[in-house]
C-alpha cells in the first residue's frame, strides 16, 4: 500500500509539473502575441512584433486567485513594482480549500488616437473540451470576476466608464472530430426591441470569451491553430516540434521559448515513463490499465515512439501497445529510425 501511494504521488507530482510547464510555454510573449493577433479584435491588423511590446510585464507564478476578495491581494503588494503578467498557477490547491487560480492573467495596452487603451486578458489551458461543464459558461464567470475585481483599483464607485474590458481565452485540447479545429468568440451585442437608443459599443463591449478548440489529428489551414497543435502535440518529439515551428511558423527556438518547450517535452516523456514503471511493477496488462485509469491519458502511439527511441525489443513494444508489426515499422519510419531497431 505504501509503495502504491508513493508511486501515485510521484506520478501526480510529474503531471502537476508538466501542466505547469505547459502554461509556462503558453505564457511566452511570442505565443501570447500570436493568440492576441488572431482572437482579439482590438489587435486586428497588427503584427506579432507590434503586439509583443503591448503585453505588460513578465510571467509570475501563483499570484492571482479568482476567489472573491483575493484577486487583488498580490497586486496591492506589488503596487510599487513594474506591472507583471499575473499568471501561471495550478488550477486547484487542496491546501487552500479548493482555491482556484487564473492560469495566466495579464494587462495589454493598445495604441489609439488618444494614446492607448488597457484591457485585462486571462488565458486558460484546458486538456479536455468538455470537462463536465460548458467552457464558455466558466469563461463568463472568470470575466465577471475580473470585472468586479476592478472596483477600487481600476475605477471607483460611480466612475464605471473607467472599467477595463476583459477577455477570457480558453485553449481546449483534444476537441472531438465533430468540432475539429475551431475558434469562437462570445460577447455582448446590442439588439433593438424598439429602436431609438444610440449604439455606443465602447459603453457595453466590456467582456469576451474566446474558445480555441484543437484537434491535432485533423488538418487545418489556420496558422494559429496549426502552431498550437504543433506546440502541444502528443505525437511529435521535441526535435519535430522545433523544426516545424522554425520552418513553417518562422519562430525562433534558440531562446527562452525553446528552452521552456524542451522542458515541457521532457516532462511529457517522464509522465509516460512513470506509467511504464508502474506497469512493470504490477504486471504488464494491469500496469497499462492503471496507467490509463490514473489519468496519464497518453495514447499508444506516444508509448510506441518512446519505446522505439529506447530501442526496446519489437515483441515488447507490440505487447505494450497492442500494435501490429507493420504499424510499429510505420511509426519507426516516421521517426527516421532504421529497421530493424538497433
Amino acid at each position: 500500500m505504501k509503495n502504491e501511494l508513493s508511486r501515485a504521488m510521484a506520478s501526480a507530482d510529474v503531471k502537476v509539473r508538466y501542466d505547469t510547464q505547459c502554461k509556462r510555454v503558453l505564457s511566452q510573449k511570442e505565443i501570447l502575441a500570436r493568440i492576441l493577433a488572431r482572437t482579439v479584435k482590438e489587435f486586428a491588423g497588427m503584427s506579432v512584433e507590434e503586439i509583443i511590446p503591448c503585453i505588460e510585464g513578465t510571467p509570475e507564478i501563483a499570484v492571482v486567485s479568482i476567489d472573491p476578495g483575493k484577486t487583488n491581494q498580490k497586486r496591492v503588494l506589488h503596487m510599487e513594482e513594474e506591472k507583471r503578467i499575473a499568471g501561471l498557477a495550478n488550477e486547484d490547491k487542496v491546501a487552500d480549500e479548493g482555491e482556484i487560480y487564473y492560469d495566466i492573467r495579464f494587462y495589454v495596452h493598445i495604441p489609439n488616437e488618444e494614446g492607448h487603451i488597457r484591457m485585462i486578458v486571462n488565458l486558460e489551458a484546458q486538456k479536455s473540451y468538455y470537462p463536465g461543464y460548458e467552457i464558455v459558461t466558466r469563461g463568463i464567470f472568470y470575466d465577471a470576476r475580473m470585472i468586479s475585481a476592478q472596483l477600487g483599483t481600476e475605477f471607483e464607485h460611480s466612475k464605471y466608464d473607467d472599467m477595463k474590458k476583459v477577455y477570457s481565452i480558453w485553449v481546449c485540447m483534444q476537441a472531438p472530430k465533430k468540432i475539429g479545429n475551431a475558434i469562437s468568440e462570445y460577447s455582448i451585442k446590442k439588439q433593438d426591441i424598439i429602436s431609438g437608443l444610440p449604439d455606443r459599443p465602447e459603453s457595453y463591449d466590456k467582456l469576451s470569451v474566446v474558445i480555441i478548440a484543437l484537434n491535432e489529428t485533423m488538418e487545418t489551414n489556420d496558422e494559429l491553430l496549426g502552431m498550437l497543435n504543433t506546440l502541444f502535440s502528443e505525437q511529435k518529439t521535441y526535435l519535430e516540434k522545433k523544426k516545424e515551428l522554425e520552418e513553417i511558423y518562422q519562430m525562433r527556438m534558440d531562446n527562452e521559448l525553446g528552452k521552456e518547450m524542451n522542458l515541457m517535452c521532457n516532462l511529457s516523456d517522464l509522465v509516460i515513463e512513470r506509467g511504464i514503471e508502474q506497469g512493470i511493477e504490477q504486471g504488464i496488462e494491469q500496469g497499462i490499465e492503471q496507467g490509463i485509469e490514473s489519468g496519464i491519458e497518453q495514447k499508444s502511439h506516444n508509448l510506441a515512439q518512446m519505446m522505439i527511441r529506447e530501442a526496446e525489443p519489437t515483441d515488447k513494444i507490440m505487447r505494450y501497445t497492442g500494435y501490429s508489426l507493420e504499424k510499429i515499422k510505420e511509426i519507426a519510419q516516421e521517426m527516421g529510425k532504421v529497421w530493424p531497431l538497433a
